[in-house]
């Protein structure tokens, strides 16, 4: 939980996720879509190696929380939206639809782990 109040000062929005109780924790869908498509844009657009590392799993379990939800998250994002991170010199950077199969992957992956 602690990590979704980084991302909701990061992207200065709140996530739709509620407070836990009992291990468990309410979802507003609507917030929750808008959050997530966020996530997945602030992701999609940095370049830093590090902090691409650092929000991986992050992005993923959202996914797969997303998904459990019935949520289509959005990952052709519209326009840039904001500041981009910039790593110099670039490692390997790979194409948008490899980056996309990468991350469903893990997503999957993932859920695996995570109770239904």
């Amino acid at each position: 939980m602690s990590q979704v109040s980084v991302y909701e000062a990061e992207l200065r929005m709140p996530s739709g996720i509620g407070p836990m109780q009992a291990d468990e924790c309410q979802i507003d869908p609507v917030a929750f879509k808008e959050f997530v498509d966020a996530v997945l844009a602030w992701h999609q657009r940095t370049s830093h190696a590090v902090m691409a590392a650092l929000s991986e799993g992050f992005v993923a379990t959202m996914l797969v929380l997303a998904e459990r939800a019935g949520i289509e998250v959005n990952w052709q994002p519209a326009g840039d939206g904001g500041l981009k991170d910039v790593q110099v010199p670039a490692a390997s950077v790979s194409s948008e639809g490899a980056w996309a199969a990468d991350l469903q992957r893990k997503s999957r992956n993932l859920g695996r782990f995570m109770a239904a």
